[in-house]
């Protein structure tokens, strides 16, 4: 097998050279023009050479990736029409589903997402963000353990109710905020954030496996649900990119990346990001290439990636764009001079010109320089073009070398159970306070009447007969009035009612 991808037919070859796999990348175009084609054949192509791919499948037609292809017309006549004969194969393929439906579970946990993230994901303010911040602060300096969200809701009724106290240390947190962000947990909450946040929390190894032949599992996410709450889509694909990034070890520019991650629809994470969190996502893009990540960015618009990321991507490949707005011609003009010129044909206008499947492609060649632009017709995949269904989806589940690994929640001591034990202790010590309260205040009470009755016996021997006879003429007489009272009020009633039945 060649060390190169093949990608294409222009007017030569189109090659992808997977040592420059982690010099990032960029798949660009308008809705129908060949998007997904493109992913498809470069995962394809990274698996064949035992490189892992993670993506995500948000239109739910990359699930046919573990099938064989074949049964086409349209597809096996470009196949002629560029000269390759295809070799039908599906491809090893794990399946990830957040909520656990169309694939493995995957969770993080609330502590791995962290502040800044979570913030972004619950769409709060500066304000707003500063509580949170405090409310993790706390958490680790008291050890506790922030895992799920009852973890947070419950961290977060802690500081609330222990402001005044907090606010010494850490500064200052107004319930009112406090009760503000409970509710935008609520709302994340209804979208799957509690399903997301749990343990056992996934693995980096296990997104960076090979299967028996030696070819790289490819990553799935089913994201088809997940993109109805876009917010937690983006954040998601965010943490997940800085796991990788703080998790994996130097290892400089390789033969071939360690892993390939395609972010699809990437416009969701930098729409109304603030400065500080595209600054992250810069910085992550920038370094992570050096732990032998390569990042794809899949989206409609090039302008949907801020210049400091679309800096950073190296190899691009750019289908037709429409230029029918004044923001779509800037989109077109932008492209086109991101490329380095062809003298075969103008840039700008072919953009708006090719057809489906067509690209402008120019990958990194021989030191990393880009190759002259070239107008591409993109091969066919060798798997399946659409979905697997339900029944191959399962058997693939079923056979997966995560089976079982992720399946069940776990629910292990955290912030939730430390924090409600310790509510249930200081209500004990409370009532225990308050029985020995009402104890001592007994014992005193009984204490003054035994004193004085001591003096009242000293002063006179028959003090308590006496007081005796008092108490049982005081109780008779009392019992008494208190019956004739009760006497008069039947007698009253009963003459009363019967002067009214007259």
């Amino acid at each position: 097998m060649s060390d190169e991808i093949y990608f294409g037919q222009g007017a030569r070859a189109v090659n992808f050279q997977p040592k420059f796999g982690n010099r990032h990348g960029l798949i660009a175009g308008a809705t129908g023009t060949g998007k997904t084609v493109s992913l498809q054949v470069l995962a394809e192509g990274f698996s064949a050479r035992g490189v892992p791919v993670f993506m995500a499948d948000v239109k739910s037609d990359l699930s046919g990736i573990s099938q064989a292809g074949g049964g086409n017309p349209k597809l096996e006549e470009r196949a002629k029409q560029i000269g390759i004969d295809l070799q039908y194969r599906g491809f090893p393929v794990v399946y990830w589903d957040v909520f656990g439906e169309k694939g493995h579970p995957v969770r993080a946990t609330v502590s791995e997402m962290g502040p800044l993230l979570l913030s972004r994901m619950l769409g709060l303010n500066d304000t707003q963000e500063g509580v949170l911040n405090v409310a993790f602060k706390v958490a680790d300096d008291e050890g506790l353990l922030l895992l799920d969200m009852k973890d947070l809701r419950s961290m977060l009724t802690f500081v609330a109710d222990n402001a005044d106290q907090i606010r010494v240390s850490y500064g200052n947190v107004s319930p009112a905020t406090v009760g503000t962000i409970q509710r935008a947990l609520l709302v994340l909450e209804e979208q799957g954030g509690s399903q997301f946040f749990g343990e056992p929390a996934l693995k980096l190894k296990d997104l960076m496996r090979t299967n028996i032949d030696g070819r790289g599992f490819i990553s799935l996410l089913a994201a088809e649900r997940l993109m109805q709450s876009p917010r937690l889509y983006a954040t998601f694909l965010l943490w997940l990119l800085s796991e990788l990034f703080e998790g994996l070890p130097e290892v400089g520019d390789l033969d071939q990346p360690k892993l390939v991650f395609f972010f699809d629809e990437a416009h969701l994470l930098f729409d109304d990001a603030p400065p500080a969190l595209v600054d992250k996502v810069e910085q992550v893009v920038r370094l992570i290439r050096s732990k032998g990540v390569g990042v794809f960015f899949v989206t409609q618009n090039p302008l949907d990636v801020p210049d400091k990321v679309l800096g950073q991507l190296g190899n691009r490949v750019q289908h037709a764009l429409r230029a029918f707005t004044p923001r779509d011609q800037k989109a077109v003009s932008s492209a086109a001079d991101t490329f380095r010129p062809n003298p075969a044909f103008k840039t700008s206008e072919v953009i708006t010109q090719l057809a489906v499947g067509e690209a402008l492609v120019s990958f990194l060649e021989e030191k990393g320089v880009p190759m002259v632009v070239e107008r591409t017709l993109v091969r066919p995949p060798d798997s399946r073009l659409g979905p697997a269904t339900d029944d191959e989806r399962a058997k693939a589940i079923a056979g997966s070398p995560v089976s079982g690994e992720y399946d069940e929640a776990i629910d292990r001591e955290s912030a939730f159970e430390k924090l409600r034990a310790k509510a249930e202790e200081a209500t004990r010590e409370r009532e225990q306070a308050e029985a020995a309260k009402v104890e001592a205040k007994a014992q005193a009470e009984a204490a003054k009447v035994a004193a004085r009755e001591e003096a009242a016996r000293r002063r006179d021997p028959l003090a308590p007969e006496n007081m005796v006879k008092t108490i049982v003429r005081s109780v008779v007489v009392t019992s008494g009035a208190h019956f004739g009272r009760q006497l008069v009020r039947g007698v009253l009633g009963g003459l009363l009612k019967g002067s009214k039945g007259k």
